[in-house]
């Protein structure tokens, strides 16, 4: 004989699985097939257990009077018995699948007549009757709803990264579920850890949200879940201050000092909301407890205030509301705290990053240059990549790149210490392979964990040679004049502060036309490629870009750049960039007069006819007066302490430049000479008649330098 599984389907508000309480969107409103009535099913089951039907069931699956289990068989226990009663009766063990009805959290609507019919309770379940009129959930279970909602709208605000996250999170929490509308006010400006704000306390409205008009369309929700708009809360938007100061010992800062949310009809909110909303948007704010006034407290003091608003279509608030807000309020203020110590944090990193960069690249003779900086992500965006364009004597100039292994405000600290360092090294003119030793050592005194890689290059535009040293950093690419992209073979030696390792430097050659690109890791490395696959990619970028200014003409170096950097794709930016690139130029072997004199009393008679031999030669015969003049100070000078040859270098480029080296290593100093002085006066010559003029030491001596401008 066929059986029938009777269960209870009553009409409730459920969410749908996976569905957020937080979301605008309300409950689901599950409803039984027609012919199912909520109320005839309980009947239909009763009648059943009295006539005792063959082949039913009870409710929670137990036979019935036919069927082989306790309902009639010897062994059981029958109508008569005592386990039969239902008010005694031991309730079973729900089946798997089987429906269980929530109850309607307070602050989400009902169905109209479902506050008439009322919660069904397990009792009503198994006699099919109604409860009494007007009955409403217990109090254990509207506090489990509110438990439920806390835990989500709190889990949605900490899911926030920055300001404007947190704030959109408590008011996309909070609308509709808790309340109908809501207003956030912070403090402007936001104070940070420990400082203290001088002037009056401001708060200006950051966000307010209220239910929209339109309502959600989806299949599968009511309609009717949110309540319906009133002109009171339309007019919120535009009757509410956006500005207001906390007058001292007024009623709104004993509110905020108090912490606790307090209802709107409280003696302190009545006399502090006309304080924060202004006078017109005191009156479209509900009366009684259909508002709460919430301080938002941070770490140390507050930093602004929340107004949760219910509409006349909705129940009041209960006092137990006062505690969902005070947990919203809590949990925003120090998610809002949270988020302006990282800003903070992560702008001084940011700006130390970016002041230990050179804010300028010097303009060397015979070279061009160009940079580019990018940060990491938001989430690691501070890092230790530099570069650098240092000139050396002689005309040279130093390439410098490297990569501060780690993602803090220490790497980018331990950056700058290295980069000072390489600063000083150059200025000493040591090799590059002694420059890297140093650097080493330097990184060692620092600490026993403090690594990076480095690659320092050391260009001539006269000898048209680049001479490179390598520390554990990715090899340079050289892009021909003729469009034909090469990486480097440099050897790639160990990391700095590794300690106890030798670096080798290789010289090659620097034809003119030739650009030299020099990167960091971030460049060519993500999760999406290894090194090596993103190096044989950059130099396909390169080689391309030449085709499409032509083999005769290298393609400009801004656009080169801007070129390289479009090559990095969405996954690629886990680490930051530092690009530097050098077109050579170089020195045309016609623009360059050089001479060894020997330090005697007649040397500087012989610079000034060789200097004036020179300049006739390059039709510069205007600057012969004082480039004799100045010549002849400078290798007077050099001469009366040297005692090995003096160099004599004359340069044509967009300047003359002059150069005199010796072999003494104290530079010269310029002094006011008395009246009474003999000399003294010749570097205040210098310092009158040229465009600049400079001192550099060398290992072995020094150089003293001058430009003049040409006609």
């Amino acid at each position: 004989m066929d059986s029938t599984r009777v269960t209870e389907h009553p009409t409730s508000y459920e969410r749908p699985q996976g569905v957020d309480p937080t979301d605008p969107r309300g409950a689901l409103l599950r409803t039984p097939a027609p012919g199912a009535g909520a109320a005839a099913l309980p009947a239909a089951a009763a009648q059943a257990r009295a006539e005792g039907t063959p082949g039913t069931t009870t409710p929670s699956g137990t036979p019935g009077p036919s069927g082989n289990g306790a309902g009639g068989q010897p062994g059981g226990h029958g109508p008569g018995a005592a386990g039969s009663d239902p008010e005694h009766s031991q309730p079973a063990a729900a089946e798997p699948g089987t429906h269980r009805p929530r109850p309607v959290p307070e602050s989400i609507p009902v169905q109209p007549g479902a506050e008439e019919r009322g919660p069904v309770s397990a009792r009503d379940r198994r006699s099919g009757q109604n409860p009494p009129l007007g009955s409403r959930p217990t109090p254990m279970r509207r506090d489990g709803d509110r438990l439920r909602f806390v835990g989500a709208a709190t889990r949605r605000i900490a899911r926030g990264m920055d300001l404007d996250e947190i704030v959109m999170g408590l008011c996309r929490a909070t609308v509709p579920t808790f309340s109908d509308a809501i207003l956030v006010y912070l403090r402007d400006p936001l104070p940070v850890g420990d400082e203290r704000p001088v002037g009056p306390v401001v708060l200006r409205l950051r966000r307010t949200d209220r239910i929209p008009q339109e309502r959600d369309s989806e299949p599968g929700f009511a309609q009717a879940v949110l309540p319906p708009e009133t002109p009171e809360l339309s007019e919120l938007s535009s009757a509410i201050a956006e500005l207001c100061e906390v007058r001292p010992g007024g009623a709104l800062a004993e509110v905020l000092r108090g912490v606790r949310p307090v209802f709107a009809d409280a003696p302190a909110a009545r006399a502090a909301l006309p304080e924060l909303l202004g006078e017109e948007g005191q009156s479209v704010v509900p009366c009684g407890q259909r508002a709460i006034l919430a301080p938002l407290r941070g770490r140390r003091r507050v930093i602004g205030a929340a107004v949760f608003i219910r509409g006349p279509e909705r129940i009041t608030f209960e006092g137990d509301d006062l505690l969902v807000a005070a947990q919203l309020a809590t949990h925003s203020a120090l998610g809002i705290d949270k988020a302006v110590l990282y800003d903070r944090e992560a702008y001084i990193a940011d700006e130390l990053q970016r002041t230990m960069l050179p804010e300028t690249l010097p303009r060397p003779t015979g070279v061009r240059l160009a940079s580019r900086y990018l940060p990491a992500a938001e989430t690691a965006r501070v890092g230790g990549d530099w570069y650098d364009a240092i000139p050396l004597p002689g005309s040279r100039v130093a390439l410098v790149v490297g990569d501060v292994m780690g993602h803090s405000m220490t790497s980018a600290a331990i950056m700058g210490q290295l980069r000072t360092t390489a600063q000083t090294l150059a200025g000493l003119d040591l090799p590059p392979q002694e420059v890297l030793h140093h650097l080493d050592e330097q990184a060692q005194r620092l600490g026993t964990d403090r690594m990076a890689t480095c690659l320092y290059a050391v260009y001539d535009p006269v000898a048209h040679r680049i001479t490179i040293a390598n520390a554990g950093h990715p090899p340079p690419v050289l892009l021909h004049l003729g469009g034909r992209a090469e990486v480097l073979r440099v050897p790639p030696g160990a990391p700095i502060g590794v300690g106890g390792v030798d670096f080798e430097a290789v010289e090659l050659d620097a034809p003119a036309g030739a650009t030299l690109l020099l990167y960091t890791d971030g460049l060519v490395e993500s999760r999406l490629r290894d090194v090596a696959s993103g190096i044989e990619q950059l130099r396909e970028k390169l080689a391309a870009t030449a085709q499409l200014t032509g083999p005769d003409h290298p393609p400009p170096l801004e656009a080169l750049c801007d070129e390289v950097l479009d090559m990095l794709g969405p996954g690629d930016r886990d680490d930051d960039i530092a690009l530097l690139a050098a077109r050579f130029d170089g020195i045309a072997p016609s623009d360059v007069a050089y001479w060894l004199l020997e330090p005697e009393v007649s040397a500087p008679r012989e610079a000034r006819r060789l200097a004036r031999r020179a300049l006739s030669r390059w039709g510069l015969e205007d600057l012969t007066d004082s480039v004799e003049l100045l010549v002849s100070e400078v290798v007077t000078n050099a001469v009366r302490y040297a005692t090995r040859p003096v160099t004599l270098r004359l340069l044509r480029t967009d300047v003359l430049r002059c150069e005199v080296g010796d072999d003494v290593p104290q530079l010269p100093r310029l002094r006011q000479a008395r009246a009474t002085d003999e000399g003294g006066r010749g570097l205040y010559l210098v310092n009158r008649l040229t465009r600049r003029w400079g001192a550099t030491r060398l290992s072995a001596g020094k150089v003293v330098w001058f430009e003049v401008t040409r006609p």
